[in-house]
């Protein structure tokens, strides 16, 4: 029984880290609006993976000027929303760089 009880404490501790994570979300659910988010992972140039009020999420560069490849993970960006794509954004992290 002792031997029971530590396993179910090592699956829970092993387990936590995954219920912790933001549930990922369609980023078309958000209104159209201005966000401020921070940076999980850049995809590509035209993609990156944020978290948005608690939801994780990736958004899609809307315009050809969108570019997100000087961004970097743990940066806080402040983008705009248009059905789900980021049209502009500013990087705050780096501003005063």
């Amino acid at each position: 029984m002792k031997y029971m009880g530590l396993a179910f404490a090592f699956a829970l501790v092993c387990l936590a880290p995954l219920s912790a994570r933001a549930a990922m979300v369609d980023p078309g659910s958000f209104a159209d609006g201005t966000y401020t988010a921070t940076v999980e992972r850049v995809v590509d140039a035209k993609h990156v993976q944020v978290l948005i009020d608690g939801k994780e999420t990736t958004l899609t560069a809307g315009r050809a000027t969108v570019d997100f490849s000087a961004v970097k993970s743990n940066d806080q960006l402040k983008l705009s929303l248009i059905g789900g794509q980021v049209v502009v954004y500013a990087d705050l992290t780096s501003a005063g760089h």
